[in-house]
This record gives C-alpha cells, sequence and structure tokens, in this order.
C-alpha cells in the first residue's frame, strides 16, 4: 500500500488541524490504518487506529476525544481531525497500513504491525 500524508501546519494551542492520507488500494494483507506520530527528540507512538474489518476506531488514551480518524473509502483517503491542539501534540504525523491477527489496541499501537509507512506531515502547535 503507498501512503502519502499532507496537510501538516503550524496552529495555535486550542486550535485545530485536519491532516489527510491518501492510499493505493489494499487488499485481504491489510485491514488496519493507522495514524502514528514522532515527536522532537522522542520515539513514534500510534495515536488512532481504524480496524478496517469492523469499521470501528480506536484511541491512544493521550487523544481520544479530541482526535478522531475517519475514512473515505471511495476517495481512498484516511483522515486525522485534531482539536484543542496543545504543544504536545507537536510532532510528525505518519499513516500506515498493516494486518492485527486480533483487533485489540495493544497490537495496534505497535509499529512492528505494520508494513506500509507514508512519508509524514510536521504539525506544530505553539502557545
Amino acid at each position: 500500500v503507498q501512503l502519502v500524508e499532507s496537510g501538516g501546519d503550524s496552529v495555535q494551542a486550542g486550535g485545530s488541524l485536519t491532516i489527510s492520507c491518501v492510499y493505493s488500494d489494499y487488499t485481504t494483507t491489510t485491514n488496519t490504518l493507522a495514524w502514528f506520530r514522532q515527536p522532537p527528540r522522542k520515539k513514534r507512538e500510534a495515536v488512532a487506529a481504524i480496524y478496517l474489518n469492523q469499521g470501528t476506531m480506536a484511541y491512544n488514551p493521550s487523544v481520544e476525544g479530541r482526535f478522531t480518524i475517519s475514512q473515505d473509502h471511495a476517495k481512498k483517503i484516511l483522515y486525522l481531525k485534531m482539536t484543542s491542539l496543545q504543544p504536545d501534540d507537536t510532532a510528525t504525523y505518519y499513516c500506515a497500513a498493516g494486518f492485527l491477527a486480533v483487533y485489540i489496541w495493544g497490537l495496534a499501537a505497535k509499529e512492528s504491525e505494520y508494513s506500509d509507512w507514508g512519508q509524514g506531515t510536521q504539525v506544530t502547535v505553539s502557545t
């Protein structure tokens, strides 16, 4: 699966931003699309995932209630809507495609479960 992110920007704290990821056709080897982020000088972490067969979503507790992952399958676009942004949300955001054996956050949050990655888009939140 080829993935291309866009929409990263600089925003003020408390603001909102939606980033996008255009993806190519996926096969039965993909059942999950996810967003990860890597803050400056920190490890990459999972933000949200959508389980394609169920149409359900899962979130990192640090963003639950503020971020929403969604998919427009007809247009082949994955979205991440981010609200109430804080400086700690500053990061490079990546979309990823993978196959999970079980739909649980413990697996969805692991980078090793994803075989395809985009190049990232930068989100900077300032005070």
